[in-house]
């Protein structure tokens, strides 16, 4: 399995990052008790070489408290965001899902980049990734929590990020006192 050790980069690598918001804000939450520092991560990702682009995608809620600070932080740590709302169904259900979004975005900007990062470990995305390598020559990283990341997704990516490996990645939940 690829790890963070970084043999290929190089400083005239343009990099393009494609973060899905929701599935790496739960998997945070849900594994570490912990939010995510999108500052520290991108420096961490992009190194020494160009950023091209960062994209975040976001999904609105009516009811998430805390939300208009959160997408001001992606802003602030050089995130473009890409805003969809939440889709509620009758009977209830939800729909939050910016799958070919991302993917739509990340082909249409591959001739920009000579790396695509997605920050991601659903495995829905292993056809892009498979694309963008075969497809179109770029080289493909893969950033995300190990535990929570599909192993076909670790595996036809050109270099794999464990998240949880990066130092100052996790900042931990304070827990309000309760009375």
């Amino acid at each position: 399995m690829k790890t963070s050790e970084n043999a290929s980069a190089h400083p005239a690598q343009r990099v393009g990052i494609f973060l899905d918001v929701q599935n790496v804000y739960h998997s945070a939450k849900n594994l570490y008790s912990a939010r995510v520092n999108f500052t520290e991560l991108v420096r961490t990702l992009v190194m020494d070489r160009p950023l091209i682009r960062a994209m975040a995608y976001v999904v609105k809620s009516d009811t998430a408290l805390g939300e208009e600070s959160f997408f001001e932080a992606l802003k602030k740590s050089g995130f473009e965001l890409r805003l969809k709302d939440l889709q509620v169904y009758p009977g209830g259900a939800k729909k939050a899902d910016w799958d070919v979004g991302m993917a739509v975005d990340a082909i249409r900007m591959a001739d920009s980049l000579d790396v695509v990062i997605l920050v991601t470990g659903d495995g829905d995305f292993v056809p892009l990734v498979e694309y963008l390598k075969w497809g179109r020559g770029k080289e493909v990283e893969v950033a995300a929590f190990s535990r929570t990341t599909s192993s076909r997704l670790k595996e036809v990516a050109d270099r794999f990020i464990e998240m949880e490996n990066i130092p100052k990645i996790l900042l931990k939940i304070r827990k309000r006192n309760s009375l």
